[in-house]
C-alpha cells in the first residue's frame, strides 16, 4: 500500500511538473518583455512600470528637463524636449498623435506640466514618470552619462 501511495505521489509531482513547464512564457523560462498597450489617456507611472514602457519597441522617451541636466544623465533613448526652452511649444507640435511617449523629468513636477502641454496638442498615448529620473536611479534602474 505504501509503495502505491508513493507511486502515485511521484505520479502526481511529476503531472505538475509538466503542467507548470507547459506555462512557461519563453522557451529558456525567462520573463519576456509585456507589450505595451497605447494608453487612451496620459497615465503616471512607477519606475518599474516606467520601465516596462520605455523598452517596449517603438516608444519614444522625452526628457523635458534642462540641456544642463540631460547631460548630467538621462534615461538610454531618450530624446530632450527642455520644457521651459522656447521650442518646447513646436517640437510637440510635431509629434505624431498616434505615437506612444514616456515622458519624464528630475522629480515628477515638470513633466506633469509637459505632459498637460502634449494632451492638449493631441497626444494621448502617453506614460509619465512620476517619480521622475531621481526615482529611476533610487529604483537602480540605468542612466547614460
Amino acid at each position: 500500500m505504501l509503495t502505491s501511495t508513493r507511486t502515485a505521489a511521484a505520479a502526481l509531482a511529476a503531472t505538475a511538473l509538466i503542467a507548470l513547464a507547459g506555462c512557461s512564457s519563453s522557451p529558456t523560462g525567462t520573463a519576456e518583455a509585456v507589450p505595451i498597450k497605447a494608453a487612451t489617456a496620459p497615465q503616471r507611472v512607477d519606475a518599474q512600470a516606467f520601465a516596462q514602457v520605455v523598452a517596449a519597441p517603438g516608444v519614444q522617451i522625452i526628457d523635458v528637463r534642462t540641456p544642463e541636466e540631460f547631460a548630467e544623465g538621462y534615461i538610454e533613448g531618450a530624446v530632450n524636449y527642455n520644457l521651459q526652452g522656447p521650442d518646447f511649444a513646436t517640437q510637440v507640435a510635431g509629434l505624431d498623435p498616434a505615437g506612444t511617449y514616456a515622458v519624464y523629468c528630475r522629480s515628477g513636477n515638470r513633466s506633469q506640466a509637459a505632459v498637460d502641454a502634449m494632451r492638449q496638442a493631441g497626444l494621448t498615448s502617453v506614460y509619465e514618470l512620476q517619480t521622475g529620473i531621481v526615482g529611476w536611479q533610487e529604483a537602480g534602474l540605468p542612466v547614460v552619462r
